[in-house]
């Protein structure tokens, strides 16, 4: 194993460190996404009138196990009780007949294979459209993860869906440390509400310095806080430099030490958007706040309401901080 590990190390090629142009390493690595063995969700009764749902997908940066996190977010979704769930891999032909079926789409699409390429895999102009008509016209949707870096360098209309996207010249980056806590701050949200205060995320990406349309009016339901403490190679591991990384250029970096939003809900025209860049993998859908954000911020994408329930552990509880007076 640590001969395996050695050799990945080793072979990490192509840095390109942080300037004015990219904010951050980017790392080009032979990694591949390892395979899982999932249970596949079985087909719905129509009978059951569920929430019809929409994953567009087909494409992601290497490093994203986007099979995966479609197989799992259908299973998850489904068993909730409130969804039925279709995937398309192909949205070059979507369209607005396509589309009217669905309660709600959740994009999960990156059509670049590394963040540096410089050419991107979009959809056909006709599909776009139809895409923004359908949010706009009162469709609900859930962006996640990757998707929040299409269209780099620049989308205006991504970019006033979804609020907030990462972006090179806004100094957007992936924060290196894979563990950190996420922050409920607004707890009364029909979303979030019912949980508790802070939870866990693993093997994730904390994306911070996300670039904000000023005209679009977000709603931050949940942060993390980027430490500079956190990026030291011995927490942070070999994937990135430590010398991209010292006090020195820790100091000049935007938003080092600073809470930033990691989900927010806001509106597009008539339609709901909820926005999620937690969620880099089938392992991090394990953690029932990360699922449970996605589920519940879904429903309300959909329908404005949540009927899904908090699951046991990511529940607001009360707490006792004496110990009980012996009878």
């Amino acid at each position: 194993m640590k001969q395996r590990h050695g050799k990945l190390v080793g072979a990490v090629l192509g840095l390109v460190i942080a300037g004015a142009a990219t904010a951050q390493v980017i790392v080009q690595s032979p990694y591949r996404p390892p395979e899982t063995v999932q249970p596949v969700a079985v087909p719905l009764s129509p009978s059951q009138q569920r929430l019809n749902l929409l994953i567009i997908s087909g494409r992601s940066s290497y490093e994203h196990d986007w099979t995966g996190v479609n197989n799992l977010l259908r299973k998850q979704l489904q068993d909730s009780g409130r969804f039925d769930v279709r995937i398309v891999e192909d949205f070059d032909h979507g369209s607005a007949e396509l589309l009217k079926s669905y309660d709600v789409v959740l994009l999960n699409y990156l059509g670049r294979w590394n963040y540096t390429d410089p050419l991107e895999k979009r959809w056909s102009p006709a599909a776009e459209k139809a895409l923004f008509d359908y949010v706009r016209n009162g469709g609900g949707i859930v962006v996640y993860h990757a998707s929040f870096n299409m269209g780099s360098p620049g989308w205006p209309e991504f970019e006033k869906l979804a609020g907030g996207v990462m972006r090179p010249q806004a100094k957007s980056r992936r924060s290196p440390p894979g563990g950190f806590l996420i922050h409920i701050t607004d707890r009364d949200h029909p979303v979030t509400r019912g949980m508790r205060e802070y939870f866990w995320t693993f093997n994730d990406d904390m994306y911070t310095n996300m670039q904000f349309d000023p005209d679009v009016k977000i709603h931050v339901l949940a942060t993390a806080h980027d430490s500079s403490a956190g990026y030291a190679p011995e927490k942070a591991g070999p994937k990135y430099p430590a010398y991209a990384y010292t006090p020195a250029k820790l100091k000049q970096m935007k938003g080092m030490d600073a809470d930033h939003p990691q989900a927010w809900t806001a509106d597009y025209g008539n339609g709901r958007v909820f926005a999620i860049p937690l969620g880099h993998g089938p392992d991090t859908l394990q953690y029932p706040g990360v699922r449970g954000l996605i589920a519940r911020g879904a429903e309300w994408a959909a329908t404005g309401k949540v009927t899904i329930p908090v699951e046991t552990d990511i529940r607001d509880f009360p707490i006792e901080r004496d110990e009980p007076t012996a009878k």
